[in-house]
């Protein structure tokens, strides 16, 4: 049985100005897209494309840039819309209290979908290129941030036996019982091996939304999977089926990466 270790989650502090470890986390994600990004593009179909269809190193950067407002906004918003609505509807200005925390993936990822739009819109791209592009830069970027929750002591697993190596004691949890490292799990899971996989997947040429596709259903599986090693929210407990809210939300992502994976095998390219 391992005991959290208590990570200050100050890396720096410098005068009044402090530097979270979360906010590095962020960062981190946000560079590894870039240079991720930046070796998509020799993948096909982009490395062939020419004229005014053609990528480049600017279209990353731009890709970055509105992917990480889509983030933040969609984060936030679904966090208030599918997590706490009665609360933030009583309490609107409040959605706007970042600092406060709360943020949910499936709301980020609505948001970097709305940015991909954006974007294809706005370069007369077709959408799914896009977002088959942007798919197998996305694992990387969840694991740190699971690392970032892990250096908080946030979002712990649920009751593991107590002969488990790895179980962990987060005494912030008010237990001193040994509990799943979740984040750790999510870290391995959602973030390596699905990167792992959709790298190697996406090396190949593919025809148009697979790549999207695969990592719809990637990552509903894998993080309905990691689901049931992680504590549900306090305020939500399980739902109906005994699933938690994040493995409900899962399953449309599920269901829509198969529809669109059944569509794409209907196209010719």
């Amino acid at each position: 049985m391992l005991m959290y270790p208590h990570i200050d989650p100050v890396a720096l502090q410098i005068g009044p100005v402090a530097i979270h470890w979360y906010g590095l986390t962020y960062l981190a994600a946000f560079a590894l897209f870039m240079v991720l990004g930046l070796r998509r593009l020799r993948h096909e179909p982009y490395a062939s494309l020419t004229g005014d269809q053609a990528w480049s190193r600017k279209d990353v950067e731009d890709i970055l840039f509105l992917g990480v407002l889509g983030v933040v906004a969609g984060g936030r918003l679904g966090y208030c819309l599918f997590y706490k609505p009665g609360y933030y509807l009583s309490h609107p200005l409040e959605i706007f209290y970042v600092w406060q925390g709360g943020m949910s993936f499936h709301g980020g990822l609505l948001g970097v979908i709305g940015a991909m739009l954006w974007f294809a819109h706005s370069r007369r791209r077709p959408w799914l290129q896009v977002a088959d592009f942007v798919a197998p830069c996305v694992p990387t970027g969840l694991a740190a941030g699971r690392i970032g929750n892990f250096i908080n002591g946030e979002l712990w697993g649920r009751f593991a036996p107590q002969d488990l190596p790895w179980g962990m004691v987060f005494p912030q949890s008010g237990s001193m019982l040994a509990r799943h490292p979740s984040q750790i799990y999510q870290v391995l899971l959602e973030g390596l091996l699905l990167f792992v996989l959709l790298w190697l997947y996406a090396g190949r040429p593919r025809k148009r939304g697979e790549v999207a596709a695969a990592f719809l259903v990637g990552y509903g599986v894998l993080r309905f999977v990691a689901e049931y090693f992680r504590e549900p929210d306090s305020f939500l407990g399980l739902l109906s089926l005994g699933m938690s809210m994040g493995q409900w939300l899962c399953l449309p992502m599920v269901l829509g990466g198969v529809g669109l994976w059944w569509w794409a095998q209907g196209r010719s390219a």
